[in-house]
């Protein structure tokens, strides 16, 4: 897939199925300037939460995991604000 951008997206990767309802979410925090979605992995540990997580804080911003059954991806967000980020991630996908 070639790389492009759409908006806040950067896509260089593809998405796994049930991530665009994420990243349209995503998309819509004021403290995100870009979302970079990553590869793609198998969960060995079978089935588990479904859903988007905070993983950890990163130089530019934050890890996300992604994960769908038995699929996981990675998600990275650029952000100037983290602590903004995280509260802001916090009340639209807790809860």
């Amino acid at each position: 897939m070639p790389k492009y951008r759409k908006g806040k997206i950067k896509l260089e990767h593809h998405l796994i199925e049930g991530a665009d309802k994420y990243i349209r979410k995503l998309e819509l925090l004021s403290s995100v300037k870009t979302i970079i979605p990553g590869r793609i992995f198998r969960n060995q540990k079978g089935r588990g939460q479904k859903g988007l997580f905070l993983k950890y804080e990163t130089p530019s911003g934050w890890k996300l995991l992604l994960k769908n059954g038995t699929t996981v991806q990675e998600i990275f967000v650029i952000t100037d604000n983290k602590e903004l980020f995280k509260a802001e991630f916090l009340k639209n996908f807790k809860g």
